[in-house]
């Protein structure tokens, strides 16, 4: 399995990038994972479901499934967050495994910035940053790829991750 990130700021643009890079991999036949950290509270269940009413209840783990998909969910209740390694563990094997959200994770990473967000750039702080990709130019030493150039963008992953 190989690992690739995206670092950048909120609103930087890193979802639809990801979004739009998933489809070009999967036509390549590569089997396609995504482990995103959210920096906020989020829930993925809803109020009245059984599944909500027993993690509600005290369930540790519930585990829903059909025959479409499954989830699982695990409450830390007040347990420490698991590492970025375990994290990885979790996931069922795949050729590649993108990454968003987890800024500091030592894995090559792109980091995609916008000069609208206001904030600064994050490779000259993370040696794991390969590239940038951007809708500006910006002065640095690494590759500068077009944000609007997605194929170019999915051509310079797989290259990087030998997986062309």
């Amino acid at each position: 399995m190989r690992l690739f990130g995206f670092a950048g700021w909120s609103g930087s643009g890193k979802t639809t990038l990801i979004e739009q890079l998933i489809p070009r991999f999967v036509q390549r036949g590569l089997r396609v994972s995504l482990i995103k950290h959210a920096h906020h509270t989020f829930d993925v269940d809803h109020p009245g479901k059984d599944s909500y009413r027993h993690r509600h209840a005290g369930a540790s783990e519930i585990l829903v499934t059909s025959s479409r998909r499954w989830v699982l969910m695990h409450e830390l209740r007040g347990a420490q967050e698991p590492s970025f390694d375990e994290q990885v563990k979790r996931i069922s094997p795949c050729d590649l495994l993108l990454v968003e959200g987890f800024k500091f994770a030592p894995i090559p990473k792109l980091e995609v910035w916008r000069a609208a967000t206001g904030e600064s750039l994050l490779h000259p702080n993370d040696s794991h940053i390969v590239a940038v990709a951007s809708d500006a130019k910006v002065e640095t030493k690494l590759p500068l790829l077009n944000l609007n150039d997605v194929d170019g963008i999915a051509e310079f992953i797989l290259k990087k991750l030998e997986l062309k």
